[in-house]
Parts: structure tokens; C-alpha cells; sequence
């Protein structure tokens, strides 16, 4: 049985059936970039092997890794110190968008496909099906800043800029994994809406990004399919 934390609409409370359990075999590699969102948090005991499989395809080529930790878990008897409402929200309107559950641990696929985020099955299954990117986006470097280039999408399109830390240990002081230490990936620790436009291409001067943090600079749809992104890797 899969793990699904269901937000219950006008309650905000997290139900928690049975641990699932997944054997993770190697990641696979990528064919075509992919951004891979992950939903996870501290207090959830089925979100560890997911986070592991996080961490490796995160070395993959051509992907874009990002670990969101949501909150709806903090009052279950550990309060992740990375988890944010902005993350709890972007998982509502992903499943939203695409009809699905709130639930830990969950993956989205290039905004497209959400699965459960340990089951490598299934991600291997989304990587392939969901398809490449629709519009370029190229980072370069001048004496100031990092400037993106963006091509047209023919259709509105927005931007947003996640930072985030490559890779924090944690030691866990209660909840369901209470003792012990966790090594999580790509967490998410800030977000920059860097504005909606028609589509037509254009360029973007990205903020300035903290020493030992990386960001990934995503063009999303209305809809929310990512359709390019590019990252600036941590220095």
C-alpha cells in the first residue's frame, strides 16, 4: 500500500494510513530533461527512500531536482525546519491541475505527471511519457548577475526562481522518525515569482543567489507544465 497524506478540504488534517514500502534499485538515466518536484517532509516515514532516490537522479543529466517539504506534517510530533506553506500550496495546486491526492511522498514530473516519489517504477514511467521541454531557456553569466534567455512559447507563461541546498543530515527528534538521521536533497529555501507574460521571448535578470545555494529557474503554463527550465548550479 502506497502512502497518502490527504489534506481533508476545510480541516487541514493529515490522515496516515500503513507505511509504504518500495526496494529502490539504481536510478535510471535520464533521456530528456525533466524537472522532478518532490513533496516530502521529516515527519513522514515513507519519505526517506524517496528523498534517496531524489539524491541520485539528481546526478542524472538533463535533470532538475527540487525537494519541497510541505508543512501539513509539523503538528504529528516533529517540526521540519525546511517545511513552508508556500511548498503545501504548490502541492495543492499541482494536484489540483492534475486531479490528483495530497499526499507524502509525491513527485511531480515536469508539472505534468504526479507519482509516488519512492516508487522508481513510476518514475521511470513518467520520465518517458511526459516528453521533453517546449521552450529553451539559456543561463549566462555577465560581471553582475545571471541573465536567462527564454524563446517564445506561444502561449502566457510565467517564471519562478527556486533556491535551494544541495544536501543537509538532520538529526530527528520525534514523529515517525524519531532518531534518526536523515540526509535529504535539493530542499527548496526560497521562491522568486519572476513575473507573468503573452510568451513572446524574452530575457530575465535572475537575483542574485546565495553563496553555497543553487536555483532552478522554471517557465510553467497556466497550467502548470513546466515547459523550460535551467539551473544555476551551487558555487
Amino acid at each position: 500500500m502506497r502512502r497518502r497524506q490527504i489534506l481533508l478540504t476545510g480541516l487541514g488534517a493529515a490522515v496516515a494510513p500503513a507505511a509504504y514500502i518500495c526496494a529502490l534499485p539504481a536510478a535510471p538515466a535520464a533521456t530528456q530533461p525533466a524537472v522532478l518536484e518532490l513533496f516530502t517532509s521529516q515527519g513522514c516515514s515513507s519519505c526517506p527512500p524517496a528523498d534517496a532516490l531524489l539524491g541520485r537522479l539528481a546526478t542524472s543529466p538533463g535533470i532538475i531536482a527540487l525537494a519541497w517539504h510541505v508543512d501539513y506534517w509539523n503538528g504529528l510530533g516533529w517540526r521540519d525546519p525546511y517545511a513552508t506553506a508556500t511548498a503545501t500550496e504548490r502541492q495543492r495546486r499541482y494536484a489540483a491541475a492534475l486531479h490528483d491526492e495530497v499526499y507524502t511522498p509525491a513527485l511531480v514530473v515536469n508539472g505534468r505527471r504526479i507519482v509516488v516519489g519512492s516508487d522508481e517504477a513510476a518514475v521511470r514511467a513518467a520520465l518517458g511519457a511526459v516528453g521533453g521541454f517546449a521552450v529553451n531557456v539559456t543561463l549566462r553569466r555577465d560581471a553582475a548577475a545571471w541573465l536567462a534567455e527564454v524563446s517564445a512559447a506561444n502561449q502566457p507563461v510565467s517564471a519562478l526562481l527556486a533556491t535551494f541546498d544541495p544536501q543537509r543530515t538532520t538529526a530527528i527528534g520525534g514523529g515517525e522518525n524519531g532518531g534518526r538521521k536523515l540526509t535529504e536533497y535539493r530542499i527548496v529555501r526560497d521562491v522568486t515569482p519572476l513575473g507573468t507574460w503573452d510568451g513572446t521571448a524574452r530575457r530575465i535578470n535572475l537575483p542574485e543567489v546565495a553563496p553555497g545555494l543553487g536555483a532552478a529557474l522554471m517557465i510553467q503554463s497556466e497550467d502548470l507544465q513546466v515547459l523550460g527550465a535551467a539551473t544555476v548550479p551551487p558555487i
